[in-house]
C-alpha cells in the first residue's frame, strides 16, 4: 500500500458533475472505503446530490455547483472562497478527483490545495507540480479509451485501493417497494402484468430520440407483445410523457414526476427491461441489474451501461450540436468518423425482444417487490 495514503481516514471525493457520473464512480469509491476504512465525503453538484442517499459507501456530502461544470447558475467568486473554508474546517486527510477524460482536474485540485488537504490524486495531461501529490498522466482518448468505471478504478489502484466488487451499486429502504407498488396501482397499472420502462427525457437536446419512433416501438410492445409501457421522466417532462402515452394508446402510462428518486430506483429494479436514451437512468438500471436497451447518442464512448445485459444502438449527433470541447472534437474526427443514422423502430423492437429472450426474467418480475 502506498505509505502516504495508508493512514487516511477522512477522504474527500470530488465528482462534481451529473448523477450518472457519480453512479459510475461507485466501484472506485468502494475500493477507497474498503482499503482505507475511511470516512467518505463527496463534493458533488446539485444535479447529482439526490443519488447520494442510495450509495452506501458515502458518509457525507457537500453540494456545490462548481463554475467549470455545466450549470444553470452563475457562481460568485466569494462562494468559492466559502467552499474552501468549509473544506478546511473538515480537516480532510486526502482528496481524490474523478474526471471524464475531456475535463481538466486542475481547478478542483486548486480548491483542494487551498483547503490544505495534504494528499491530492487525479488524472492530468500536464505536470501539475504542487497541485497534485499523486497523479496519472491522462492518455485518453488519444492513446486508448476505457470505460469510466475502469478509468476511476485505475486511478485509485495507483494508491493501492482495490475492491473485489466492481459492480455499480445503489440501495433503497425496503419500505419504498410498497410505496412504488401502490403508486403503480393508483396510476392504473397492473403490477401482476409485465411492464417495461421507456425513458425518453434527456438533459441535452442532442441526445433526443424522435417522439414518433418512441410511439412506434411502444405500440409494438403493447399490441404485439402484451407489455404495459411506463413512460418515465422528471416533472418538467410530464407533457412529453403524456403525449407519448396518449399516442401509444392502451396499456401505455405517463409516470413523469410521480416518483421520488429512491422510488424510481425501486421501479427500475422491478422492471423487466429499460429502454432509454444515454442519461442517468441507464446507469441506475446497471446499478440494480435491470437489462437495458440504450439509444446512445455519439457523445462519449466511456459511458455505456456497465456490467449489465444490454443492447447499445448508437446514432450520430448533428454537427451544429456537438461539443466545442477540443477533446470531444477529437472523438468526432477520429472515433466517430462514421456518423450513424438514428435507429429505426424495428431495430429497437428486435433489440428488446432479443434481450428479453436472453435474460432470466424472474428476478425482475413485478409480481414480487423485493427489497433492494
Amino acid at each position: 500500500m502506498t505509505q502516504s495514503w495508508q493512514h487516511c481516514k477522512n477522504i474527500l471525493i470530488i465528482r462534481a458533475d451529473n448523477m450518472g457520473d457519480l453512479i459510475m464512480s461507485t466501484p472506485a469509491i468502494r475500493a477507497i472505503k474498503e482499503t482505507f476504512s475511511s470516512k467518505i465525503t463527496v463534493l458533488t453538484s446539485s444535479m447529482a446530490a439526490g443519488i447520494v442517499p442510495s450509495i452506501p459507501e458515502i458518509d457525507d456530502v457537500i453540494v456545490f455547483d462548481l463554475p467549470w461544470i455545466k450549470s444553470n447558475e452563475a457562481i460568485a467568486s466569494e462562494e468559492i472562497f466559502a467552499l474552501v473554508q468549509q473544506l478546511k474546517e473538515k480537516s480532510f486527510d486526502a482528496a481524490v478527483i474523478f474526471t471524464v477524460f475531456s475535463q481538466n482536474p486542475l481547478p478542483a485540485a486548486m480548491i483542494a490545495y487551498m483547503a490544505n488537504i495534504p494528499l491530492r490524486l487525479a488524472y492530468c495531461r500536464e505536470n501539475p507540480y504542487a497541485l497534485l501529490t499523486n497523479w496519472i498522466p491522462d492518455k485518453e482518448p488519444y492513446t486508448f479509451i476505457q470505460h469510466q468505471v475502469e478509468r476511476d478504478l485505475q486511478l485509485v489502484k495507483s494508491i493501492d485501493a482495490t475492491t473485489n466488487d466492481i459492480n455499480l451499486g445503489l440501495a433503497v429502504p425496503e419500505a419504498i417497494n410498497e410505496v412504488v407498488e401502490n403508486k403503480l396501482k393508483y396510476g392504473g397499472i397492473n403490477p401482476s402484468k409485465p411492464w417495461l420502462i421507456f425513458h425518453a427525457g434527456v438533459s441535452e437536446k442532442k441526445r433526443e430520440y424522435p417522439i414518433e419512433k418512441w410511439v412506434e416501438v411502444a405500440k409494438n410492445m403493447t399490441a404485439d407483445n402484451g407489455f404495459q409501457i411506463l413512460f418515465t421522466g422528471s416533472a418538467s417532462e410530464k407533457q412529453t410523457c403524456n403525449e407519448l402515452a396518449r399516442l401509444t394508446g392502451e396499456n401505455a402510462f405517463c409516470l413523469a414526476g410521480i416518483f421520488s428518486l429512491q422510488e424510481f430506483i425501486a421501479l427500475v429494479k422491478q422492471a423487466r427491461l429499460v429502454v432509454s436514451v444515454n442519461t442517468g437512468t441507464v446507469h441506475i438500471a446497471a446499478a440494480v441489474g435491470t437489462p437495458v436497451v440504450v439509444l446512445y447518442a455519439q457523445t462519449n464512448p466511456q459511458h455505456k451501461p456497465w456490467n449489465v445485459p444490454l443492447r447499445v444502438l448508437e446514432f450520430g449527433v448533428d454537427a451544429d450540436s456537438r461539443s466545442r470541447n477540443e477533446v470531444i472534437q477529437y472523438l468526432y474526427k477520429d472515433v466517430y468518423k462514421d456518423s450513424l443514422p438514428i435507429p429505426c423502430a424495428d431495430e429497437i423492437v428486435a433489440a428488446i425482444t432479443q434481450l428479453l429472450e436472453e435474460t432470466s426474467l424472474e428476478a425482475h418480475s413485478s409480481l414480487n417487490f423485493k427489497a433492494i
